[in-house]
């Protein structure tokens, strides 16, 4: 079954998407914590059934609403969040995280010696993200 949520308009709704999404958070609590009393045709029997969320498929900017996280600027790796390594572009005054990808790599791995290519002339010697 697949669940759609559409919010019509010319503009997101922002602050206001928890307005949309508490009633349908109710009804999944509900349907995974006590489940519902359903009819199968064809076993001609009653049983409970449970629901979850398995995934979504959002935009970045509806990833953030989604999630509560901010999408732009310093902090807007979900995965890094507090521990990020973004920097500010010194011409163009907009957050990068281009050089902070090797940090999830083991220490023994061949990218993390490199001073070239990543960040320049330093190793990454912190431990890698879970």
């Amino acid at each position: 079954m697949f669940l759609s949520l559409l919010i019509p308009g010319p503009q997101a709704p922002k602050g206001n998407f928890d307005i949309y999404m508490q009633p349908l958070i109710e009804e999944l609590k509900l349907l995974w914590n006590d489940g519902a009393q359903i009819y199968d045709v064809s076993t001609k029997q009653n049983f409970v059934m449970k629901a979850v969320i398995l995934w979504t498929v959002s935009d970045f900017p509806s990833y953030g609403m989604l999630s509560m996280w901010m999408t732009s600027g310093r902090l807007a790796c979900s995965y890094c969040m507090k521990k990020t390594k973004s920097f500010r572009l010194k011409y163009g005054k907009k957050h990068s995280w281009s050089r902070c990808h090797h940090q999830f790599l083991p220490h023994d791995h061949l990218f993390t010696k490199n001073k070239i290519t990543f960040y320049k002339n330093r190793v990454e010697e912190s431990d890698p993200l879970p």
